[in-house]
């Protein structure tokens, strides 16, 4: 009967099926991943061995079809049962076996086949017989699921088809997925081509759809938007692409760039269409696990829905801070270091490549050029291939020379922008003040041409034409708070110097070519400070104050006492300090008369007092003080003793020169208040005394370290000896109320301008073609980036130059208007002169070129990024081509308005795009009967920006986030 049907006998079925020797594969094979095999009921397994071992075709033991109801929970769903036991309810069979046996024996009418399939887990390959169930919803009705049974081996891509298909989706529209976990927390599902198993997904998790809005958002990102305002926005009708991006504080860099490169045509419909879907690298370590294309995807999405006037990218802007850490926070940035970091993350996380090998760089070695040229390109492509490198990746020729050996290396390297440099001018403005001798003089404002890479002393001379004062007789130094924060020296570098200083140069009567310590004169620096009383009944502690600006002042050596130095300085302070006349010292003397003690008097008949303007007389003190300079302002508080003498209280190095050798008494110094008479007792006689008239002193005098303070540590030995090779600082400290009285502070701080002030350095425009031109010049590498020679073994600073060899589709040129070295920062606002359309490249493009090949050298200009400021404040905006209508707008953060062609070119123009004239895609012109209507749309949408008429838009552009 068996053998009338083509059954092959029961010994050769028990080979096939149970795999008895050689070649027959049979049930015990090993597992192999991704292959099918069936569940086969146990009862039916058994009835059919017994049968085949019987030996006997016609034994009453025949098992008839292949019946697996026993597996089943019930026959109309056919759904597995649970926790069946392996080798007691069912085993399994290869597919080629369950193949045999159906073939041999049938199967029980209508009842599937239970196939499934070999799953590599890690410790081992398994069959999996039982699939993980998924309750499968869409994000709109979460309520009513749908289970469904997948593989763990199945990707995720077929659990979203099968998403789609129960739900009806159209194929244009687009979804996504996420996975709900058991403590309610939602993920996203976003590699696709992942495995259930390795997504970690289980049985009875609840699997979302989410569909993307017509305004190009997804519903879970904004579930703080009202409904209403959601409809508002879906039902508004823009231009694509005209729309705003909200500035979250300080990321207008950010807005200017994302502007930018949302206006590259062919980068922006690659999104739009969908393609980077299926090139997410998720497994790049170099990239941002596709979050950063995601991210920028879902923005141009919102931005090209015409559903908007403006979007908040705050989702990218959270993405951008997690993997570029110095985005973090809300401080300004570079607009071009964002657009490069943004293009190598598109890049890596978009880079079809899955597994980079490492090529080994050659050099040219004699090679033609071409050949050189495209096995660099190709070994690029092998580990770089992107959209990004499809649309902005470019080759230029690097030739470096060894100064030494005359050794030639030439390589070429893939680009993704050119950094440009501008023409620098050899030569800088400086306004600085200048400080007579002659106190009549006020401080003189110049404005001087020096050349960048000169010293100081070519300054002072510069300065020496309009003043008459020889250089060398001139000082240079910072100030910063009323006090000195440097002293330049003759040979010190102008670069040292930073625009923002303020700069004082002073006449001095010694020349600066001379010995100091050997000079006829010293020069001292002298602050000013306020003295108020910090404790009430108490003459010895005083708060103090660094005022006005400090002076340098020349004192004859010969001079060189306190009394003296108190009367130089209130000469050279004349201009703006009044001198107290008879009537004001009469006054002085009366309100100072006091009663005094008879047993006060000295043995000279003298009074305290009196005996002490004697001494005082008789006695002179010098002092030096040496310190360190400071640039942070503030007060302090300080104790002056009332009775100290000068070599007491002295800060510096200070000593004494007396003209009586027989003076032991100390003198009364301008620089410290007198001692106050001692109080007579209640036993003692009573007598008022008039003192004596004495000069009135105005100010003190104080020894102080270079920040102002006085400085404690040096000099409490009055005998010391004095040196003048050190810097000395005085103060001139003065009473709260005497500077009231005799202090001008508007005379103080008057100047006047000399005529250069009007002079400002003519920048002359620059063509775009010649900043590329710099780009190819030859150049020395700097100390710090020298180049290893293979023929001289060691590092030579090599001259380099590039060329261009070949240009991308979408050309980004960075013109480098930010210069920054190791003493001087600056940003040159120099008029750049670019065409909008017609750059040509073919006079740089060094590759050989066919006759044909005109117009792939030949760009148009599609969108600006624009930087108005300085470098420590500023404000980035963009102009933009729409890609539809071929209009042109600008783009001020949320804010969008129409823009002529003649307002593009301007001094804040930062980074360009390009692009070749082959890829522009020119829109037709409306019809005319259109016309008037679609001027009267614009003006609509003029309207609801709020954009001011476009003859307006030249404004200064100079708002500051």
């Amino acid at each position: 009967m068996a053998a009338e049907r083509g059954v092959p006998g029961l010994e050769a079925q028990k080979r096939q099926v149970e795999g008895d020797g050689p070649g027959q594969p049979g049930r015990e094979r090993p597992l192999r991943a991704g292959e099918k095999w069936y569940l086969l009921e146990n009862h039916w397994y058994q009835q059919w061995k017994a049968y085949v071992e019987s030996g006997d075709q016609n034994a009453s033991s025949y098992p008839g079809r292949i019946n697996n109801a026993e597996l089943f929970e019930d026959l109309e769903s056919y759904r597995l049962k649970e926790r069946l036991v392996e080798f007691e309810e069912y085993i399994l069979v290869p597919e080629e076996v369950w193949d045999n046996l159906v073939s041999w024996y049938g199967i029980e009418h209508e009842q599937p086949p239970i196939e499934r399939k070999v799953v590599d887990l890690p410790s081992m390959p398994k069959v999996e017989v039982y699939l993980v169930e998924l309750y499968l919803c869409q994000h709109s009705d979460m309520d009513n699921p749908v289970v469904a049974s997948f593989s763990r081996v199945d990707i995720i891509d077929n659990v979203l088809k099968e998403v789609r298909r129960l739900f009806a989706i159209p194929p244009e529209e687009e979804t996504r997925l996420w996975v709900k976990n058991s403590d309610g927390s939602c993920e996203r599902l976003r590699n696709l081509q992942m495995t259930v198993l390795d997504a970690c997904l289980s049985s009875g998790q609840m699997v979302i759809m989410e569909s993307r809005s017509k305004d190009g958002t997804w519903p879970s990102s904004r579930p703080h938007i009202m409904k209403n305002s959601v409809e508002d926005e879906e039902l508004y009708q823009g231009q694509p692409g005209v729309c705003g991006l909200t500035n979250l504080g300080n990321t207008c860099f950010m807005n200017s760039a994302l502007q930018c490169l949302s206006n590259v045509p062919s980068l922006t419909e690659y999104f739009l269409k969908n393609c980077y879907l299926e090139e997410l690298n998720f497994t790049n370590p170099l990239g941002m696990k596709g979050e950063i294309a995601e991210a920028y995807a879902d923005l141009i999405k919102q931005q090209w829905s015409g559903h908007h006037r403006s979007i908040v990218p705050r989702m990218f802007k959270t993405k951008v801070g997690h993997f570029a850490s110095q985005f973090l926070g809300y401080q300004q940035h570079d607009s071009q270091e964002l657009l490069s970091f943004l293009l190598d993350g598109l890049h890596e996380d978009l880079n079809r490549v899955k597994k980079k090998e490492y090529i080994e760089l050659k050099d040219a070695a004699g090679r033609p050029d071409e050949e050189v040229a495209e096995e660099a390109w190709r070994n690029h492509k092998r580990r770089n291939d992107s959209i990004i490198v499809d649309i902005f990746h470019g080759l230029f020729k690097s030739t470096l020379v060894c100064p030494e050996c005359g050794k030639v290396s030439v390589t070429f390297d893939p680009f993704c922008y050119l950094s440009v440099p501008l023409p620098v001018s050899k030569e800088r403005v400086m306004e600085i003040f200048f400080m007579y001798m002659d106190p009549s003089k006020k401080p003189e404002q110049h404005r001087l041409i020096v050349p960048k890479a000169g010293k100081v002393l070519d300054l002072c001379r510069t300065l020496s034409k309009h003043t008459g004062v020889p250089s060398e007789r001139m000082m240079v130094a910072d100030v910063f708070s009323h006090r000195f924060y440097k002293i330049y020296q003759m040979e010190e570098s102008l670069s040292c110097i930073l625009d923002r200083d303020d700069i004082f140069i002073y006449e001095v009567s010694v020349s600066t070519q001379e010995d100091p310590a050997t000079a006829d004169a010293v020069v001292l620096p002298v602050y000013l400070r306020e003295c108020t009383r910090g404790r009430e009944y108490s003459d010895t502690y005083y708060g103090v104050m660094l005022f006005g600006q400090p002076l340098l002042v020349s004192v004859p050596r010969d001079q060189l006492s306190w009394d003296a130095l108190y009367q130089l300085l209130l000469h050279r302070l004349s201009r703006y300090v009044t001198r107290p006349d008879s009537e004001e010292e009469e006054e002085e003397e009366e309100d100072q008369s006091e009663e005094e003690d008879l047993y006060s008097k000295r043995p000279n008949g003298l009074s305290e007092g009196e005996e002490e303007e004697e001494e005082e007389e008789e006695e002179t003190t010098t002092t030096t003080a040496e310190g360190s300079t400071s640039q942070e302002p503030g007060s302090e508080t300080e104790e002056n003793p009332s009775d100290a003498s000068v070599g007491e209280e002295g800060a510096g190095v200070e000593g004494r020169q007396s003209s009586s050798p027989s003076t032991h008494q100390p003198a009364q110094s301008p620089r410290a208040p007198s001692s106050s008479p001692s109080p007579p007792t209640a036993n003692q006689p009573k007598r008022k005394c008039r003192l004596p008239r004495r000069r009135k002193m105005l100010f003190t005098l104080q020894a102080v370290n270079s920040n102002g303070t006085t400085d404690r540590m040096a000099g409490q030995d009055e005998g010391s000896a004095v040196s003048f090779n050190s810097q000395p600082y005085v103060a001139i400290d003065w009473d709260s109320d005497m500077k009231k009285r005799y202090y001008n502070e508007v005379e103080a701080e008057g100047y006047v301008k000399h005529d250069c002030m009007g002079y400002t350095l003519k920048k002359n425009p620059v063509r775009l073609q010649e900043c590329i031109e710099l780009f190819t010049t030859v150049e020395t590498l700097e100390e710090e980036n020298p180049w290893y020679c293979p023929t001289c073994k060691k590092h030579q600073l090599a001259t380099k130059k590039l060329d261009l060899w070949s240009l991308p589709e979408t050309l980004i040129i960075h013109l480098k208007r930010f210069s920054y070295t190791k003493f001087s920062r600056e940003k040159l606002d120099t008029l750049v002169e670019f065409p909008i359309r017609d750059l040509d490249f073919s006079d740089f493009i060094i590759k050989p070129r066919k006759e044909t090949d005109h117009t792939v050298y030949k760009y148009d200009l599609i969108a600006v990024s624009n930087h108005y400021g300085g470098l420590r404040d500023g404000h980035y905006t963009t102009f933009a081509r729409n890609k539809d209508s071929g209009t042109w707008f600008y783009f001020d953060d949320s804010n969008v308005s129409l823009v002529s062609k003649a307002q593009i070119e301007s001094k804040a123009a930062y980074v360009l795009f390009y692009q070749r004239q082959d890829k522009v895609r020119h829109p037709a012109p409306p019809p005319a009967a259109t016309s008037t209507a679609g001027a009267r749309e614009q003006e609509d949408y003029e309207a609801s920006c709020g954009a001011l008429p476009s003859q307006t838009t030249s404004r200064d552009f100079m708002d500051v986030d």
